[in-house]
């Protein structure tokens, strides 16, 4: 044991392993001089060879989906490995030290970036990043991003979207810098739904990523492209919207028991529909203006409106109706009693009594025919009996009840149609494009 412990010390010159600190690896890699030397270039030998960079993405959090903007905002956490060749030792010589962590601005960094951001990162970065004693380098990026993202609305609120992530480098060409994914797209969904903080109103689906390259003016660049795929949870909405509209269309059909005799009935009508409105007021300020096809969502208030609509305009119509009847009841019976005080006149008038002696009796006369009129109709309450008017008294009456009981039937039908269709066209699976 004696000999071997000589033998080592003569190996290391009088120096234990164990005694190296980080700031001897400094010195060992000549990054305590000429820093700026190895942020300037890609650390490659040969410059004809690209670096490969592997790319890794964890969605964290999905924040908040903007219908109106187009947008996306997602919390991701981004990990960046590449080789730098300059930068290299034997762990044993170190006591063990595997890994060093630097200042970021000491060595050269991959320029990746996200083609879809609109806002830039508002995330405080780590001011290091790690280097291996084999030369890989780790950065670790979160980021806060906002990028544009196509929702289809079509379904709204039973919608799945999905929203690309395209990291690609600004300035290096694809034969100076390759993306590579360094985890494979199950590995990275499961991670996702594991770690995933929060998701709004949103369930993630799937993430699935793909390597490829894009062509423009002549210049190709590497490029990874992340797809998230997500479903919206539909509660709210249902209940805080397309239940509401719901309601109001069943207090429509109720509207139908309202007898049309008083104004109450067409009052309570544009009270509902004004309701609806409002509604649809709300939804015009969720779904975007641009649409490659009218939401369903859309389709089913504008329906409804207009079912509202129709209901409205058929009980305006009845109402003229009754009231035009009521007119002609009223003007007969204006008749009859002008035709009695003027045949009371003719006969007083011939038996030579003066004008003012016959007005209190034609006053008599009226009031007594009017006494008369209430007592037959109160006997035929009380008799139960139902006397058919002669002649256009009742007709209209009689037509718009006739209208009504057919306009019903008509209705409802046409409302139960209308809602199956469209919950039919919210669950129906979208058909493949």
């Amino acid at each position: 044991m004696l000999a071997a412990f000589f033998i080592t010390l003569l190996l290391t010159d009088g120096v234990s392993p164990c005694d190296r600190s980080y700031r001897d690896l400094l010195h060992f890699l000549n990054l305590t001089q000429k820093t700026d030397l190895l942020a300037m270039t890609r650390p490659v030998k040969n410059h004809s060879e690209p670096t490969e960079v592997e790319l890794d993405m964890l969605l964290y959090a999905i924040l908040d989906v903007k219908e109106k903007e187009q947008k996306f905002m997602s919390y991701v956490w981004i990990d960046l490995y590449w080789k730098d060749e300059y930068i290299q030792w034997k762990q044993e010589d170190f006591c063990n030290i595997t890994h060093i962590s630097l200042p970021t601005q000491l060595l050269w960094k991959p320029d990746i970036a996200i083609i879809e951001m609109t806002e830039k990162n508002k995330v405080t970065q780590s001011p290091y990043l790690r280097i291996f004693y084999n030369g890989r380098a780790l950065l670790k990026i979160d980021m806060v991003l906002i990028t544009t993202c196509k929702l289809q609305v079509y379904k709204f609120p039973f919608d799945t979207q999905s929203c690309n992530l395209t990291f690609k480098s600004v300035i290096h060409k694809d034969y100076e810098i390759q993306l590579v994914l360094f985890n494979n797209s199950k590995w990275t969904t499961n991670w996702s739904k594991e770690m995933t903080g929060t998701q709004s109103d949103w369930l993630l689906i799937s993430i699935t990523s793909i390597k490829g390259a894009i062509h423009k003016y002549g210049i190709s660049r590497s490029l990874v492209v992340y797809t998230i795929t997500m479903k919206r949870r539909p509660v709210l909405y249902i209940v805080n919207f397309i239940l509401p509209v719901m309601l109001f269309l069943c207090l429509d059909l109720a509207s139908f028991m309202i007898s049309e005799s008083g104004g109450e009935k067409l009052s309570f009508k544009v009270t509902v529909l004004l309701a609806v409105t409002v509604m649809q007021l709300i939804l015009n300020e969720i779904l975007p203006s641009s649409s490659d096809k009218i939401p369903v969502i859309v389709v089913f208030c504008i329906g409804i409106f207009g079912l509202m609509m129709l209901s409205l305009l058929e009980t305006i119509l009845v109402m003229h109706l009754m009231e035009k009847d009521s007119v002609s009841k009223e003007s007969g019976a204006d008749k009859d009693q002008n035709q009695s005080v003027q045949r009371l006149l003719c006969c007083s008038g011939s038996a030579g009594e003066t004008p003012s002696q016959l007005l209190p009796l034609a006053r008599q006369v009226s009031s007594g025919q009017l006494t008369g009129e209430s007592h037959d109709s109160e006997k035929e309450v009380m008799t139960g009996s139902s006397r058919k008017e002669d002649g256009p008294i009742g007709y209209w009456t009689r037509m718009a009840k006739a209208i009504n009981k057919v306009f019903f039937i008509f209705y409802l039908t046409t409302v139960c149609l209308f809602v199956v269709s469209m919950f039919y066209s919210w669950i129906k699976e979208e058909e493949e494009m």
